[in-house]
């Protein structure tokens, strides 16, 4: 700090007269108690006091009032009437040692104006600088001083970052500053324009839009060629691999995540492509897979067929070791469950207890041989993270029937678009035989027989429920996980699985599609590899099992969709009865987005919407947006909400007691306009 001449202080026997410039030791400073300013200063505003101070000195001198005792006489000491947070300031520097206690102030002395008028005077008059005075300010010093931004940031008492948002303020085409000057452009549209300096396409963007077009929409246009930062292929691949490959980042300083946008979007892509070649190949390397590939979309591990793990064997003494350290696990964490951080002795056998686990190998694997004829494919989850899928079975793979019978054909599989069987159907599939029905039978004579022998085996299972139980999964579950081998069975019971990821996008790797995956999945490793051996699995399967694989294989053939070129009003009006009887809740599997729904509609519906899942002031507030800013907005204004189109929503059940109870199966006649509101609107 620049030192100031020092004086000698003011002393009771020669009193300063009014309009006075003296030098007063700061510890002789006191607040006046007639100060108009009962709030306090922030402490921000006494650190950039500080600051300034700190590197120019007081630029303004405070304004005082000489204390009196109570006989009327000058006490020595003075009270700040103008000035208080500089009084302030100057007592931080004295507490962190910049200045002494006793360091001299020049402050000019009142003693004819009311203390309590002027100090109020003093903060009514005065009118802020203007933020883009300050923002130019900052600009000068930096361009004519060679100030970074944090020697300016400690010169004015604010943060590095406070002074780079200024200086990208600074970096505005003149239009956009004069525009924030004349009050057309608020200052977080011009924030929104500055995210990129190119001043070109800032004017390319002003002309465009309206004056109560939002910040967020202004931020949009100018990155629409651009990838946000927590786009899932930016997560996938990091900032740092693309940056280091010469890609260049679009930072946001005017959020609180620091959040910004990737520029060269070819380069993105070629990285994550790259990546999810690498992980493939090193997966193929280290589990031994005949092939492995990076996949774009779900659908390419959709069309393959599938083998699953099977138990691994293990010797007695492998598996005992497993129980013990599992059971020795569960103690651990059960006796320590209460305890706010585990003991460190606990934490440590708790990693080699993993550690052992680990190293004696997972309780399901794939067969060398399978691995030998099946391949895997990663991609890119939607949360930006890779996914392998592993037993991926190419057509050219599948086992041939003809290893069975050379005279037979090849079964041909069916595209069920789960990822459960696929085209190339599941490994090791084995030629259906007749059984011998002995020589000298003719055609009609063994069609008679065994149509008695079929009337005696409808008796038997209807008086068998366990048995009927375990026919009809077992024909249900030939389709979902044996494709091809659907007639492998003597109950006439047809079930058509049909991928969704054609008709919707994505909705494969969604939350319900990932579960539907899982449970199938989870099925398809408890299952014998060969169809043939299937019932030998299911007849002694425990009834409780039974219904668990049962309800996997009908949720998957259960078919929906509302296409207008395959009317079925009967059988969607009862999948509405059957999403009211499970109590569906589609607000926890999809939620209205501007790419989901919003752009999707008319505005005259995203304006019905918004006022339905809000009020009608949020959407008479969007009523003049373009159509993209309209679904940008509506987006944020149901966030959150569980708002639901009508086609979406379930029924809730309605309980005799409450109301008429709905009419049994058959009762009433289904119409167009029940199974298809939006077309009857």
């Amino acid at each position: 700090m620049t030192a100031q001449p020092i004086e000698s202080p003011a002393t009771e026997a020669i009193a300063p007269q009014h309009g006075a410039e003296v030098f007063v030791p700061l510890n002789q400073l006191k607040a006046s108690p007639k100060n108009a300013r009962k709030t306090p200063h922030s402490a921000a505003a006494i650190e950039a006091l500080a600051a300034s101070i700190k590197a120019k000195g007081v630029l303004q001198p405070p304004v005082v009032e000489i204390e009196v005792n109570d006989e009327g006489g000058p006490t020595g000491n003075y009270l700040v009437t103008i000035g208080e947070g500089r009084r302030q300031a100057l007592r931080l520097l004295s507490k962190r040692k910049a200045i002494k206690r006793t360091h001299p102030v020049k402050v000019i002395v009142d003693a004819d104006n009311d203390a309590h008028e002027i100090s109020l005077d003093e903060n009514i008059t005065r009118e802020a600088m203007h933020p883009a005075d300050q923002v130019e300010a900052f600009r000068r010093l930096a361009e004519e001083k060679g100030y970074g931004p944090e020697e300016i940031g400690a010169r004015f008492g604010v943060s590095a970052h406070v002074v780079r948002q200024r200086l990208r303020l600074a970096a505005a085409a003149p239009e956009l500053m004069t525009a924030y000057r004349e009050e057309r452009l608020a200052l977080d549209q011009l924030t929104a324009f500055c995210v990129s300096e190119d001043q070109d396409r800032q004017r390319q963007v002003l002309e465009q839009i309206g004056p109560h077009t939002p910040a967020y929409a202004i931020r949009r246009a100018m990155t629409e060629s651009k990838v946000r930062a927590d786009d899932r292929r930016a997560a996938f691949v990091g900032s740092e691999a693309y940056e280091a490959e010469g890609g260049s980042i679009l930072r946001d300083l005017f959020t609180e995540d620091g959040g910004g946008w990737f520029e060269d979007v070819g380069l993105l892509d070629r990285l994550v492509s790259e990546k999810l070649v690498g992980l493939a190949d090193e997966a193929r390397a280290r589990e031994g897979w005949k092939w492995a590939e990076a996949a774009g979309e779900y659908a390419e591990v959709s069309a393959l067929g599938r083998v699953y793990p099977v138990a691994v064997e293990r010797s007695e003494a492998d598996a005992a070791a497993i129980t013990a350290l599992s059971e020795e696990y569960d103690r651990l964490v059960s006796e320590t469950d209460s305890a706010e951080a585990l003991p460190p002795e606990v934490d440590a056998r708790l990693e080699d207890i993993d550690k052992a686990l680990q190293a004696l190998g997972p309780d399901f694997d794939y067969p060398v041989e399978v691995k030998a004829r099946a391949g895997i494919m990663v991609l890119l989850g939607h949360d930006g993270l890779a996914r392998f899928e592993r037993g991926l079975v190419r057509p050219e793979d599948v086992v041939s029937n003809r290893a069975f019978d050379p005279e037979a054909p090849d079964i041909e599989g069916e595209d069920d678009g789960t990822g459960t069987g696929g085209d190339a159907g599941r490994e090791g599939r084995r030629e259906e035989t007749e059984p011998d029905e002995g020589p000298g039978l003719s055609d009609r004579l063994l069609i008679d027989l065994t149509a008695h022998k079929t009337m005696g085996l409808r008796d038997a299972v209807q008086a068998d429920a366990a048995a009927a139980l375990a026919t009809v999964v077992h024909a249900l579950a030939l389709q979902v996980f044996y494709p091809g081998y659907g007639m492998w069975t003597p109950l006439q019971l047809r079930l058509t699985v049909n991928g969704l990821d054609r008709l919707a996008p994505g909705v494969e790797d969604g939350p319900a599609g990932r579960r539907v995956r899982d449970r199938c999945e989870a099925w398809g490793a408890r299952l014998p590899e060969r169809a043939d051996a299937l019932w030998e699995v299911l007849a002694p399967m425990r009834r409780a099992d039974l219904l668990d694989l049962m309800a996997c294989c009908v949720g998957v053939g259960l078919y929906a969709v509302r296409d207008p070129h395959d009317r079925r009003p009967g059988a969607l009006a009862l999948a509405e009865r059957l999403a009211t009887e499970v109590g569906l809740d589609m607000a926890g599997t999809w939620s209205a987005t501007a790419a989901s729904y919003f752009s999707r509609v008319a505005k005259a519906r995203v304006l019905e919407d918004v006022t339905g899942a809000t009020n009608a002031e949020e959407a008479d507030r969007i009523a003049g947006f373009k159509k993209g800013d309209m679904a940008e907005a509506a987006e944020r204004l149901v966030e959150g909400k569980g708002w639901l189109p009508a086609v979406l929503r379930t029924e809730p059940a309605v309980s005799e007691a409450e109301g008429e109870a709905a009419p049994a199966d058959g009762e009433g006649e289904a119409t167009d306009a029940d199974a298809y509101p939006l077309a009857a609107e």
